[in-house]
């Protein structure tokens, strides 16, 4: 090929030229690349990366060692369902699991705690406070979650009080005008003090009180967190009016509640409890310190959802955030009824922060739900988090599955009835439920049977007990033809949970096999741990019935209590309902305060004294509200 030579330029000026030319160029790309990657080693590199990097792509799943749950097996645990604690004949509370009924038992002492030392970035998740006022060394969280969310906490509490129909505490704290009722309430208010005050002398900053021996009790529960008696209790003490007692577990709060824990948590008992607890301490008083706490704790469950599902792991390590399965969950499971009692406390989370994340993790496990196959319509307890999958075929009312079923009505309930997904959800798992576990002992009483792969177990769990106030809350928004049919059914499982108590208290489970009516028959389910279950249907099917029965079925609890529960420095549940000597546990739970005493004392109130209209309780009986964005009708402003 010939070159045309260029008028004026020489061969070789116009050579120099071009490799001049070339030489700039070359600059200029290197500078221009070299700009671009430092954009990736900024601090804030996270936020520019997004620029560049796929929205989808996925976070690496971070699974502990099952090894480190062991300690929860015994000698029984090759019975998954059995979520409870089974106290043996030497008094120590053994471990059948208590992470997966909706309130287990807690038992073993928690190893030491390991303090944060991994020196990552913090910063505050709340808006700065006051000069006077310094932020707590716990309310410090990773930034790398929340960056690119919009984290705008500033939630208007005096517009939400504006959207409540009525005052919290009713006009007298829901004082009852019948002698006799307020007689009975001062009774569980004083029963309130009584537990609370020896809690203060012996297990004060523990989680539980140890009442026969006197001390405390930290468990294993919690991945390190303390004062779980305290937290659980904050409500209660507030709507009782004992303020006093109020106030010392406030500061306790405030000064001594850690959440730089490193130790291994179950997901569902710090979110039913402590996330629960600070919430429902936050919306019932406006303390900006309680949201400050809550959202500090929300933040460090996030990291259990990084799972190729969405689905979260059981435990997480607080510290850290690695996640795995209970070591006796079959092939790595997550449980039902802990990946599905999350989604009122996230939708409270997201309220708080104005951050979609914890609305958008709970939503992920609803449409994953909600795509699968279900046998016969049913939810069975055990799923992948890593497939997506059912693992078995087992189906319970009761420990495993419970709580899922009650908050798809509750979420709903939440909403202000807006909530039609949750609403179909869960007419049609009680569809399912009547056409493949209702039963009908030959003595009459009606019993939610449990389900493995077609066969039937005629037990019932004093946990499934709950779901006569289930059925009952949601009698009014199901068709409108099955509404009597849904208060027919609640009143039946009520009254059933009530024969199971007709000797001292109730039984963990009872049967209706081989002659049996809601009686134990196997000495392993004879135990009785203070749970709330019966006495939260006497609650609910009191406030939407005003039946005069269950506020006298209540009161039989009192007794029950009073007679075999307390002892001198608290009350401690009993190894056998059926024995003549009571032989007692040595250990008052946390829901003891939280819930059976909390929902006795409504029993025994005026139905203003935290409104059904206002207020959705979570599993732990938290009182959370109704997410109502404008304010319905006039009311005079209160709180």
């Amino acid at each position: 090929m010939v070159f045309r030579k260029l008028p004026g330029v020489s061969a070789s000026g116009m050579g120099l030229r071009l490799s001049q030319k070339f030489v700039f160029l070359l600059f200029l790309s290197g500078l221009v690349t070299l700009c671009f990657g430092a954009l990736f080693f900024l601090p804030d590199s996270v936020r520019l990366k997004r620029i560049f990097l796929s929205k989808t792509e996925s976070q690496p799943v971070t699974v502990g060692s099952e090894n480190d749950v062991r300690e929860h097996l015994k000698k029984g645990a090759k019975d998954p369902e059995h979520l409870r604690g089974i106290t043996s004949a030497k008094g120590e509370t053994s471990t059948k699991l208590k992470a997966l009924s909706r309130k287990p038992s807690v038992i073993n002492e928690a190893k030491t705690d390991k303090k944060n030392a991994g020196g990552e970035t913090l910063e505050e998740v709340m808006p700065s406070r006051s000069k006077t006022e310094s932020a707590s060394k716990d309310e410090k969280v990773t930034s790398s979650s929340n960056q690119g969310a919009n984290t705008d906490t500033s939630f208007d509490y005096n517009k939400f009080k504006k959207c409540l129909l009525k005052p919290p505490l009713g006009i007298e704290h829901g004082k009852p005008s019948d002698p006799q009722t307020l007689q009975r309430r001062e009774k569980v208010k004083e029963m309130m003090k009584f537990a609370w005050d020896n809690y203060k002398s012996f297990a004060w900053g523990k989680n539980e009180l140890r009442p026969l021996t006197r001390n405390g009790h930290i468990g294993n529960m919690f991945g390190g967190l303390r004062g779980a008696s305290i937290v659980d209790s904050l409500d209660t003490l507030y709507i009782m009016g004992l303020m006093d007692e109020y106030n010392d577990a406030k500061e306790w709060v405030e000064t001594s509640l850690d959440l730089n824990s490193n130790g291994e948590a179950s997901l569902f008992e710090v979110n039913i409890r402590y996330v629960g607890g600070l919430l429902s301490a936050y919306y019932l008083t406006g303390d900006e310190m309680f949201k400050r706490k809550v959202m500090v704790l929300g933040e460090k469950l996030l990291p259990a959802f990084n799972t190729p599902t969405g689905i979260p792991r059981g435990v997480i390590n607080l510290g850290s955030g690695t996640s795995w399965s209970w070591g006796w969950a079959s092939a790595g499971s997550s449980i039902l009824a802990e990946f599905g009692t999350l989604h009122l406390e996230f939708v409270h989370l997201s309220e708080l922060s104005n951050n979609g994340i914890y609305t958008e993790k709970v939503m992920n496990i609803r449409k994953l739900l909600n795509k699968i196959e279900k046998p016969h319509g049913l939810y069975p307890n055990f799923l992948s988090p890593v497939s997506g999958n059912w693992v078995q075929h087992h189906v319970s009312i009761g420990g495993l599955g419970d709580s899922f079923y009650e908050y798809l009505i509750k979420s709903y309930l939440m909403s202000d009835k807006t909530d039609e997904e949750a609403k179909k959800m869960y007419y049609s798992a009680l569809e399912a439920i009547e056409a493949n576990l209702v039963q009908k002992s030959p003595g009459g009483l009606t019993y939610m049977a449990e389900w493995r792969g077609g066969i039937l177990d005629h037990k019932m769990g004093h946990l499934a007990c709950f779901s006569g106030g289930m059925v009952v809350i949601g009698a009014d928004d199901g068709a409108p033809e099955k509404r009597q049919h849904y208060l027919d059914l609640a009143a039946e499982i009520t009254h059933t949970c009530h024969e199971s108590y007709t000797t001292k208290l109730g039984p963990e489970a009872f049967r209706f096999d081989g002659g049996a009516e809601a009686t134990a028959t196997r000495l392993s389910d004879r135990y009785y741990i203070l749970r709330p279950e019966v006495i939260e249907s006497y609650m609910y099917m009191w406030r939407l019935t005003h039946d005069p029965k269950y506020r006298e079925w209540g009161w039989e609890a009192v007794e029950a209590l009073e007679q075999h529960c307390r002892v001198e420095a608290g009350f401690s549940g009993i190894r056998d309902v059926y024995a003549q000597t009571v032989s007692h546990d040595n250990m008052q739970q946390s829901f003891f305060l939280s819930e059976t005493l909390k929902y006795l004392y409504l029993l025994f109130s005026d139905d203003d004294l935290l409104p059904l209209e206002d207020w959705v309780f979570n599993t732990e009986a938290h009182p959370l509200p109704v997410v109502r964005k404008k304010r319905e009708k006039t009311t005079e402003l209160f709180l």
